[in-house]
């Protein structure tokens, strides 16, 4: 069984009545979040809208949690977290905003109550970064950007 991490959540002014974030599967890593608002707001083909949540959470240190897109959302409408994954640090208090992108050919349109992201709480590392002159060498060194081709035969 997985380890259970308690964090603290805060409703907002016009949260009222909205579910808190929750799992819909038990396999699930994500909980869904919820659009909190007054009235509908549509996104229309190209544009980006910052839809609010009604919540803040408390992250604790050495952690981080995650804003994604929901794949249902984006399969069948092109809509998406524009900056996914996007995170809330453990200092952070303030309320979570998902910023909604519409790929689609249609206006998409977020509506009170409506799962419109999911959220990823993972443990962090603190790092202290080590300059040096050279780094140590692998077999793949600096390709990217595609370097392995499409096929389905590389290592």
């Amino acid at each position: 069984m997985a380890e259970k991490l308690r964090i603290e959540i805060a409703r907002l002014s016009g949260s009222d009545g909205l579910p808190l974030p929750k799992r819909m599967s038990v396999g699930a890593s994500g909980a869904d979040l919820h659009a909190a608002l007054d009235e509908a707001v549509s996104i229309r083909p190209g544009a980006f809208a910052l839809i609010p949540t009604g919540i803040a959470i408390a992250v604790p240190r050495g952690h981080e949690a995650q804003v994604r897109s929901r794949s249902g959302l984006a399969a069948r409408n092109g809509v998406f977290v524009l900056n996914s994954p996007g995170t809330i640090d453990a200092d952070y208090r303030g309320e979570i905003g998902i910023i909604l992108a519409n790929l689609g050919s249609e206006p998409f349109t977020v509506k009170r109550g409506d799962r419109i992201a999911q959220i990823v709480v993972s443990r962090v590392s603190e790092v202290e970064w080590v300059e040096t002159k050279e780094l140590a060498g692998t077999r793949r060194q600096d390709g990217g950007f595609g370097h392995t081709g499409v096929g389905g035969d590389r290592e």
